[in-house]
This record gives structure tokens, C-alpha cells and sequence, in this order.
């Protein structure tokens, strides 16, 4: 429409209406359509996270409600959609049930403390742009996390589909316990109504994934649970489910608890950048699109505020809600403010009939949610192809399962930390030489191959750093050392060189200084302008002098071959 695209370049020096307009006439049905349907799948599902967050039943649609309107208004991506995430909720379960009784109101103020401190951080990463630290969270590493979430999920539910109590915090000891003390005490009942509802939900999405069985199952069971009368034959249900808008008021936490909330709220903030970028990138991909990350990052913020005020947890991007949405056909964020207005129908006019539904068909779904968590083709894809990487995902999913969820995201970024080191520590360096009919070739420093006699090019394939430093130099060392004929000009090929720290600036003059004693010129060719002002700066263009750098490989080679024969 034109006179939204003018709208549009209205606002640019305001970014808001970013992931709905343009709109387009044609585009709203199906953008309505895709609202209504994530509405009828994200519901049950949401409940089931504030289960896992050990929050209020309700908190979980209130999820669905500001923070998604805001998120839609504020946010850059067209695609993303935001709202209760099973990897947040299981880290703010794990760190807050020391704290506080799961449920409880006290409980429940560390949960939206939590959510503010992480809108804080994502509002911090926007004013310094630290967006990049989402890049520090590998896709094998999250593979490992996840699934580590999932069947430490999957596994917290199973005393709930049988109708005992969970009394221990770790789900394996949990599970150990219910079969050592409790089987006598279960429900016949309740487990029926549990496996009814994994077949259906779990054989449904088999046979056609894109019905909302578990809606259908919390609806089904309401009815037959209120019909039936459940509750008199042993079958507990959720309770009460408050109904109306949420109400705004800031969490009463005392001060001096915020501390101890800060390391929850930074893993939550680590998930919610890498989780909701990825996302953002792969739909902004798909459909040619742009994104700004940074605008998005504000979105989130706010998403978080709005949780943290209206009585909710912690709100992150959700790569299965935003998949929901494709699949119905949503294609911006006018999908999601539909969905958010259904929600408030529901919260306003809907909550009593909730009151039913037993809590094993809540507990059945969320297990059905952990097993959806955990990636059997991506462990296998690592353990066939990146043997290395696999034992990473696996040593980070055992963490989760038998320690905590907060030490799996700490060691999920350490060890992904790790890895960039490892890689960036060992890049694959090479000699170039001259082929004739190819141009430049690539030749392992073990050929001893020279681009001309007594002139060796050392392609350096990374940033030069503290880490790495000690590899460049004892590279250069040896290509001098195994030279035939002696080197004259030894010529540092800088194309994949993007910053030099401290370090390596020493490092390199220290080189400069070792070559020159041996009779050999440190030449450099490709050198990038960022790193050539660095070079500027540690006087070491001066020092190797400028006569020394070449724009391109082939202008270092003429000026060499210019050089008057040795005597």
C-alpha cells in the first residue's frame, strides 16, 4: 500500500511499525488466520512453561499479552515471535526454587525482578551494541544445551503424570524416589488420562502436524474432567486461574536479593541474544528481508519490562511459535497483535473453565515439549561429523541434567568460547606460490615452497592476538629456517588479518627485529585499512617502512623481482 510505505519512511528516524508495515490488503487474512491459530497452540504451550518456571498458570498467557504487543511494535523482525521459552524458564526455575516456594508471591517478584534485570542487559547490549556476544553461542554447543533442557524437562514432569508429588529438586533423584516410595499412591486414573494425552498429541502431529492437539487436549479434558467429575475420583486439577488484565505494579523484592538474581537474569539474557537472533536472521533470510538487530534487542527489552510489571517471567525470541506462524501463513508482526487480542478474550472471559483441566494433561504436555527440546539428528550429525563438537554438546547437555541449567548456559559460553579460541588459535596458514594457470595456489609451510627464489609469501588465516601470537612467529621461524635458497624477503600476506592487539604488535616488531638480524626484509602485502591504522599507531609502518607495504601480492612481486641480483 503506498500510503503505508510513506508511513513507513515517517517513522525511520523513530523505528516502530517496523515489523508490520507495509501492509498489504491481501496479506491480512492470512495474517489474522496465523494470529488466531498460534493463539490456539501457543496457549497450552505457555501454561506449560509457567509450570516449568514454576509460576502461576495464568503468568504464561500473560506472556502472550503486553510483552508480545510490544515486541510487535517496537521490533525490526516481521517473523519473530516472543513469549515464554522453555530454555528461560528452566534456568529461572533451577535458580529460584532455593529462593522462594515455586507459586508462591514471593516467587513470583524474583521472576519479574529477574525479567526486568534482563530487560536492563538487553537494553545495555542495544547502547553498547553488544549484540555480537549471541555470535559466542555455537550451534553445537546449543544443541547440547537444549536437549539437556528437555529431558531435564521431560523428566521434572513424569511425578505429575502419575499424581504424586515432587519433592526432590533433581529430576533423576526425583524419578528415583517416585518408584522406590511412591507407586502405591498413584492415580489409575491420572496415568490413563497421561497416556491418552501423549498418544494424541504425540500421534496427531505424525499424522498432521498442523491441527493444535494439545489445545484440542486441554479443551477435550476440561470438558470431560468438569462432566465427569474428576476431582471426585483422585484426579487433581491446576486450581483457579485468575482472570482480567494483569495486574502493572513493580515486584516487591527487597535490595538486597537483586544481587543474587543478577547471574540468572545475565544466562537469561544470553539465551534471549542468541535464541531470538538466530531466529530473526534465518526468517530475514528466507524471505530476502531485512532485520536490525539492534532495534530488535529494544523490542526485547521492552517485552521483558512489560513482563516483569505485569506479574510474568522472563520473554524470549521462540523459534517454535515463529515456525507456528509460517506454517499458518503469517508473514509479519500483524499475526502476533492478533494473537495478543485473543489472549485478552481468553484472560477476560475464559480463565473459569481452566480451573478443570487435571494438572497430569498440563504435566503430559510439557513433557511432550522437553521431548520436542531434544535434537537426536543434530547429536548424530556432530558425533559423524564433528566428533569434537559432539563430545562439547554432550559434555554441556550432562551438565544440564545432573547439575543445573544455570551452569549448562555458563559452560555452554565457556566451552563455545573455547572453541572460537581453538580455532582462531590454529588457522590454517599457508605459502603462497604462483601456479600458471590457476594464478595464486595455497601450499602447506611444510613444502618449503617459494613464490620465487628467496622469497616466501606466509598467509596468516586469522586475527594476529595474545593467543596466537606465539604460532605466527614460530610459523615465520621455520619457513626461514628450512628456506632453499636463504630467504631475501620473507612477505606476510595480511588478507585475513583483521585486527592485531597488543600482542601481536609486539610480536611483529619483535620479528621485524629477528629477520633483520638474519638478513631478511619483513615485507607485508594486503594489509586491511583498519589494520593498517593500527600498524600506523604502534609506529610500525616507520619501522618496516612504507616502501615495504604493497596493496596487492602481485605489486610486492615486481618490486622483488626489480631487486639487483646478490653479489
Amino acid at each position: 500500500m503506498p500510503q503505508s510505505e510513506e508511513i513507513v519512511k515517517k517513522i525511520k528516524k523513530f523505528p516502530v511499525l517496523l515489523g508490520i508495515l507495509p501492509i498489504k490488503r491481501s496479506q491480512v487474512p492470512l495474517d489474522s488466520i496465523a494470529g488466531i491459530s498460534l493463539a490456539a497452540l501457543a496457549i497450552p504451550e505457555v501454561m506449560g512453561y509457567a509450570k516449568i518456571a514454576g509460576m502461576p498458570i495464568v503468568s504464561g498467557l500473560y506472556t502472550l499479552l503486553i510483552p508480545l504487543a510490544l515486541f510487535a511494535i517496537f521490533g525490526s523482525s516481521r517473523h519473530l515471535v516472543v513469549g515464554a521459552d522453555s530454555a528461560t524458564a528452566a534456568i529461572l526455575a533451577t535458580a529460584l526454587v532455593t529462593m522462594a516456594l515455586p507459586g508462591s508471591s514471593q516467587y513470583s517478584a524474583l521472576a519479574g525482578m529477574v525479567a526486568l534485570l534482563a530487560a536492563g542487559f538487553l537494553i545495555l547490549s542495544r547502547i553498547f551494541k553488544l549484540g555480537f556476544i549471541a555470535d559466542f553461542l555455537s550451534r553445537s554447543v546449543l544443541i547440547g544445551f537444549l536437549t539437556g533442557v528437555g529431558i531435564q524437562v521431560a523428566l521434572s514432569q513424569i511425578p505429575g503424570m502419575f499424581g504424586v508429588p515432587n519433592e526432590v529438586q533433581n529430576p533423576i533423584l526425583q524419578l528415583a524416589h517416585m518408584v522406590a516410595t511412591e507407586i502405591p499412591q498413584m492415580n489409575g486414573i491420572t496415568i490413563i488420562l497421561s497416556i491418552l494425552v501423549l498418544v494424541i498429541i504425540m500421534g496427531g502431529n505424525r499424522v498432521m502436524k498442523k491441527l493444535p492437539w494439545a489445545f484440542l487436549v486441554v479443551i477435550g479434558t476440561i470438558v470431560t474432567s468438569w462432566a465427569l467429575n474428576l476431582t471426585s475420583l483422585g484426579v487433581a486439577t491446576i486450581g483457579t486461574v485468575p482472570g482480567g488484565f494483569p495486574l502493572i505494579a513493580f515486584p516487591a523484592v527487597p535490595l538486597d536479593q537483586v544481587p543474587n538474581l543478577l547471574g540468572v537474569a545475565a544466562a537469561c539474557f544470553i539465551v534471549i541474544l542468541a535464541q531470538s537472533a538466530a531466529t530473526s536472521r534465518a526468517y530475514a533470510v528466507r524471505y530476502e528481508e531485512k532485520f536490525d538487530e539492534n532495534v530488535d534487542l529494544v523490542g526485547l527489552s521492552l517485552s521483558n519490562l512489560a513482563a516483569g510489571l505485569s506479574g510474568s517471567f522472563v520473554i524470549n525470541g521462540s523459534p517454535t511459535k515463529t515456525e507456528m506462524v509460517d506454517n499458518a501463513g503469517g508473514r509479519s508482526q500483524l499475526a502476533q497483535i492478533v494473537t495478543a487480542g485473543v489472549v485478552l478474550i481468553v484472560l477476560l472471559f475464559v480463565t473459569a473453565p481452566l480451573s478443570y483441566l487435571p494438572s497430569a494433561v498440563l504435566a503430559s504436555i510439557v513433557f511432550t515439549i522437553g521431548v520436542n527440546l531434544i535434537d537426536l539428528n543434530g547429536l548424530r550429525n556432530l558425533l559423524y561429523r564433528r566428533p569434537v563438537e559432539f563430545m562439547v554438546a554432550l559434555i554441556t547437555a550432562l551438565t544440564v541434567i545432573f547439575i543445573s541449567v544455570g551452569w549448562g548456559i555458563a559452560l555452554a559460553v565457556v566451552l563455545s568460547i573455547i572453541a572460537h579460541l581453538r580455532h582462531s588459535y590454529r588457522p590454517l596458514n599457508f605459502l603462497l606460490v604462483e601456479s600458471p594457470d590457476r594464478g595464486w595456489a595455497l601450499t602447506s609451510i611444510q613444502s618449503r615452497r617459494q613464490a620465487a627464489p628467496g622469497l616466501a609469501v606466509y598467509h596468516f588465516g586469522a586475527n594476529l592476538y595474545y593467543a596466537n601470537e606465539a604460532r605466527f612467529t614460530s610459523d615465520i621461524l621455520e619457513i626461514v629456517k628450512n628456506a632453499s635458497p636463504s630467504l631475501r624477503w620473507l612477505c606476510l600476506s595480511a588478507s585475513s588479518i583483521q585486527d592485531i592487539d597488543y600482542s601481536g604488535s609486539e610480536a611483529l616488531k619483535q620479528l621485524h627485529g629477528e629477520l633483520k638480524k638474519r638478513g631478511i626484509v619483513l615485507v607485508l602485502s594486503s594489509v586491511e585499512d583498519q589494520v593498517m591504522h593500527q600498524l600506523e599507531r604502534d609506529n610500525l609502518i616507520d619501522l618496516i617502512g612504507k616502501e615495504h607495504i604493497f596493496e596487492f601480492t602481485r605489486d610486492m612481486i615486481v618490486a622483488y623481482q626489480k631487486l639487483p641480483e646478490r653479489s
